[in-house]
């Protein structure tokens, strides 16, 4: 029965990994169009680092042997991709040349990882849902 909460809790931080990678897309995607952030600069694309999960003590060493850790956020980085130019010459943001510096944030790649990050939140939820079924079947079973 151990091993069937130990599922929850896998899934669980799998669920808050997905949802924060949702949270930096979608960041991403607000920020498509800004050419000057506070530092002067266009914005710079952003990723989440996932990491087996860590921890101390015999029990997590174990079971992240056994690959029962989970998932953690390791960091976000920025994109080193230069930024897009775009021929805009009226652009108060324009060089001397009519170009201005957008950000590296391509939309489609975002909706791409969008997707990818909301297809894996939905089957930790579906792990979720089975494992609460197996507990409520374990439990119905034993009480007969």
């Amino acid at each position: 029965m151990s091993s069937l909460f130990k599922t929850l809790e896998i899934s669980a931080t799998g669920l808050s990994a997905e949802r924060f990678r949702m949270d930096i897309i979608a960041n991403n995607i607000a920020n498509a169009n800004t050419v000057r952030t506070v530092d002067g600069v266009p914005f710079r694309r952003k990723a989440v680092v996932l990491q087996t999960g860590t921890g101390d003590g015999f029990g997590i060493e174990l079971d992240r042997r056994l690959n029962l850790a989970g998932v953690e956020i390791a960091g976000v980085v920025e994109d080193d991709s230069p930024p897009v130019l775009k021929f805009d010459p009226g652009n108060p943001n324009a060089d001397e040349e009519g170009f201005v510096e957008m950000p590296n944030v391509n939309i489609l790649n975002e909706m791409v990882d969008m997707i990818t990050a909301t297809r894996a939140y939905e089957a930790n939820v579906t792990a979720i849902e089975s494992t609460k079924a197996m507990i409520g079947k374990a439990l119905e079973l034993g009480s007969r």
